[in-house]
């Protein structure tokens, strides 16, 4: 049986199935009245001219992956509220402030939160994080106009609100900027392809997966300098300052979940592995000495596969919880 993480994230599978502006919702346990998460299908992207701007109403527990103006007007008092912004890997998320009418002194509140943080668990991990979890949180209430423009640091942003008189509410843009160096990633999709490059950085970027997965690394380059590889270590990657791991559990936050995996040997070629996770991360650590690479694709684990374990798979941790 899916695990309560997958009921709440599993919103990336929803995809709308046919026609035009056609919607399909999943229940979110334990994370709102019923409310549903929402997509966009591609077709409604692409016929959204440059020019025009998509404007909706917003629900209480809300998923976007398109730009456009967003209004929420509470009906009834809403005390556990939450809109999560996703875009591709290489974007950034801008949340503009167009108009507020929220109560502060009598406990409303409107917070923008860098990253996603469910049930306690974030991402990216505060060990990913370029910022302290404190500064990752802009409240509506304590800045007020100084700032009215918010960017992520990822693909990743969401808005958590209470309001508790009805006809209160806010109106929000959303738009998309490039990251020409995109570090920690959640995927939109169950398969894909990626490539992520730390240069001269010392920081952790992870790239998390919502499914569980088969990955296959092609090429991974660590300890890159002036054109050539240096030596590591024979035996594991203890002490070695850039190395990739992977990581499958059940929750959002990489530090959170079970190491599956360490790899800090160069190579060119493939390594492929099954990891039957409610969530899966790859995870590259970067002391900033070096330029460090690494290329992956990935797709979602049928059932066939998990019945077909191979070699090079990893079982013992994850396929338990399918």
């Amino acid at each position: 049986m899916p695990s309560t993480f997958q009921f709440q994230c599993h919103f990336i599978l929803i995809f709308l199935a046919a026609s035009k502006g056609e919607t399909r919702y999943l229940e979110v346990r334990d994370a709102g009245e019923d409310e549903p998460f929402l997509l966009f299908s591609e077709d409604l992207k692409r016929e959204l001219s440059a020019g025009q701007i998509y404007r909706r109403s917003l629900r209480c527990i809300d998923m976007l992956s398109i730009e456009g103006q967003f209004t929420f007007t509470a009906e009834q008092p809403q005390l556990h509220c939450a809109t999560f912004f996703i875009g591709e890997p290489e974007e950034l998320i801008t949340i503009d402030y167009d108009l507020v009418n929220i109560d502060c002194q009598g406990g409303d509140f409107l917070k923008v939160f860098d990253g996603w943080i469910l049930k306690g668990e974030k991402f990216p991990s505060s060990l990913d994080h370029p910022l302290p979890t404190s500064q990752r949180y802009v409240d509506f209430c304590e800045s007020g106009n100084i700032q009215r423009s918010i960017r992520s640091s990822q693909n990743v942003a969401m808005i958590f609100f209470r309001i508790h008189r009805p006809g209160n509410g806010f109106t929000v843009t959303v738009k998309k900027n490039t990251n020409l160096f995109p570090c920690n990633v959640i995927s939109q999709t169950p398969s894909g392809r990626f490539t992520m490059v730390i240069s001269h950085q010392h920081r952790n970027c992870s790239f998390s997966i919502i499914y569980p997965v088969v990955i296959k690394i092609s090429d991974l380059i660590l300890g890159h300098l002036n054109g050539l590889f240096l030596k590591k270590p024979s035996a594991g990657c203890a002490g070695v300052g850039d190395f990739v791991e992977l990581l499958g559990g059940t929750g959002l936050d990489p530090s959170k979940m079970f190491p599956l995996a360490d790899l800090c040997h160069s190579f060119h070629g493939s390594a492929q592995m099954k990891i039957g996770c409610d969530n899966t991360v790859l995870r590259m650590v970067s002391s900033g000495k070096h330029i460090n690479r690494v290329t992956f694709e990935y797709h979602q684990l049928d059932l066939q596969e998990t019945e077909n374990r191979k070699e090079n798979s990893i079982e013992e941790f994850c396929f338990p919880s399918i």
